[in-house]
């Protein structure tokens, strides 16, 4: 029972360590990408004009849409230089709230009193020294452009612009010290993209699923409407892969670790050989001989499986509420092990734990209705 009980609990702490690493993921990405993200099959960019716009707002669910342009460019602030990708927003990405609680540093603002901010990631902040709060020195953005590498004009192989840092955010270190946002026309006169868009952002106002196959519909095959674990469909998906080969390790482990039940009714079978021999004599069929070992498998395997989820599920509790055991890093997201208990995680653990047990039991329980009868007393 206790080997059963300790292989139960470890699968189902491993598992519910997934799980909240998995959560943990979904809350940093709903909180940088959107609910759902309309880009192009083909090509980096598509074209957008009101009629376009008016369309997409009007299917029903639709709350707010934003416009993006995102591309790669070098940023300078007084003397040093980083490669981040720049993310060309409209007015209403405020609006949508996603980085209200992230802000560190500053005021959240695209456009204040005809000036243009950009909000920074606080990594991008570190990386150059940027004073928000006190700033003198605007962000100097530099683009490549597609022209002739035989140009004598250097000028012409860049476009330059000057933005104030407004504020900074923090979120995730790979979005911290990758990402700017700035206004979507500070974006457009850089880039040169006029009326082009790389992607457009959806709110929804709770039917994110229904939304997003209206907009398919609309949109058609020339167009990907992308929900927010399909916009991380290969992370997800190599985190549920992890999580099922771990889960058959420790299924294995436990098969192997079952080869001690197995010997122990076998011994137990051959300690109680004059006792079956006397169940026999008075008339005990060998159906019921089996039973009874079959009843001792079954009380290891509900006993010990009970008891592991229950020793599981109490260090997880214990994990999620006080922390027991730390992420070991200063700089992680989280100060301890993320944890989350699934009940189908219990179910699924319980029913292959017991089944195995109940196998494991079956022969050592008809070798005692067979082997034995009343000639061995």
């Amino acid at each position: 029972m206790i080997v059963v009980a300790i292989a139960t609990a470890a699968l189902i702490i491993v598992l519910s360590v997934f799980n909240g690493f998995e959560e943990l993921l979904h809350s940093i990405h709903t909180s940088f990408d959107p609910e759902l993200k309309i880009e192009a099959v083909k090509g980096k960019s598509f074209e957008v004009d009101s009629l376009f716009l008016q369309k997409i707002n009007a299917i029903k669910g639709v709350e707010t849409v934003t416009e993006v342009i995102e591309d790669y460019a070098l940023v300078r602030y007084h003397g040093a230089d980083v490669i981040v990708t720049i993310k060309g927003v409209s007015n209403n990405f405020i609006n949508q709230h996603r980085l209200d609680d992230h802000i560190v540093e500053g005021k959240l603002r695209l456009h204040e009193n005809g000036i243009n901010y950009a909000i920074v990631g606080r990594g991008v902040r570190h990386a150059l020294n940027i004073a928000v709060e006190n700033n003198i020195f605007p962000l100097q953005v530099y683009y490549i452009k597609n022209a002739k590498a035989s140009t004598l004009d250097v000028s012409k192989l860049y476009a330059r612009r000057d933005i104030e840092p407004g504020s900074v955010f923090s979120i995730e270190k790979n979005y911290d010290d990758n990402y700017i946002f700035i206004p979507l026309e500070f974006a457009q006169d850089l880039l040169d993209y006029g009326n082009k868009r790389t992607s457009l952002e959806v709110k929804t106002t709770g039917a994110t699923a229904k939304v997003q196959q209206e907009l398919q519909k609309l949109l058609g095959d020339t167009y990907s409407v992308l929900n927010n674990d399909q916009q991380h469909k290969d992370l997800y998906k190599l985190l549920k892969m992890e999580k099922l080969f771990m889960f058959l390790a420790l299924t294995l482990l436990t098969l192997v670790a079952s080869i001690s039940i197995f010997f122990s009714l076998m011994m137990l079978v051959i300690d109680k050989k004059k006792d079956i021999a006397i169940l026999s004599a008075i008339g005990a069929s060998p159906r019921l001989v089996r039973s009874i070992f079959l009843s001792e498998g079954a009380l290891i395997a509900f006993l010990g499986a009970g008891s592991g989820l229950f020793l599981g599920g109490s260090i997880c509790w214990l994990q999620d509420h006080f922390g027991i055991v730390g992420m070991g890093m200063e700089n992680s997201l989280v100060a301890n092990y993320p944890v989350e208990l699934n009940p189908v995680d219990f179910l699924y653990i319980f029913v292959m734990m017991t089944a195995i047990t109940l196998l494991i039991s079956f022969y050592p329980a008809s070798v005692a209705s067979k082997s034995f009868s009343t000639q061995d007393l």
